[in-house]
């Protein structure tokens, strides 16, 4: 079924973005700008915190959680470990909240906003992966980037 393998992968990518933030040297490496990167992996490890939970979460799982998206680009200096923390917490909701879905939950129309062309469930928990791995590989070139 599609929560096994949606679960499977979600799995896969946040334990990989563990490995990311704990792999940084130092602490105040995850918080490193640069004119041509702006956003440091810091800050995206907080993006992607902040969505899943916004959406996974709060919109399907109907959790209560409010996001503060500007706060996920603002606020640097939070401990490695914290990081960690709160990405394992994600994902047990994550894991909570497919594990709960059906298969004609998974069909169902899913919209964020009007102007969007019209979505699955199924479709929009594909666009979150994608975009999990979109922003964990942005880290993963940070972290290597600071390394050298």
């Amino acid at each position: 079924m599609l929560n096994t393998t949606l679960i499977a992968l979600f799995t896969r990518d946040l334990n990989r973005l563990i490995a990311e933030i704990d792999a940084y040297t130092t602490e105040e490496a995850l918080w490193i700008t640069t004119p041509a990167i702006s956003n440091c992996g810091g800050n995206l490890c907080l993006h992607i915190i902040g969505n899943l939970n916004a959406f996974v979460g709060a919109e399907i799982g109907k959790t209560g959680y409010v996001r503060d998206r500007d706060l996920e680009f603002s606020q640097k200096g939070i401990r490695k470990t914290v990081l960690i923390e709160h990405i394992q917490e994600t994902l047990v909701v994550v894991e909570t909240v497919l594990q709960s879905l059906t298969a004609t939950d998974f069909k169902a129309p899913f919209s964020r906003r009007a102007e969007e062309a019209p979505m699955t469930l199924e479709y929009f928990l594909i666009h979150l992966l994608a975009h999990l791995s979109y922003h964990l590989g942005q880290i993963n070139y940070h972290r290597r980037l600071l390394s050298n």
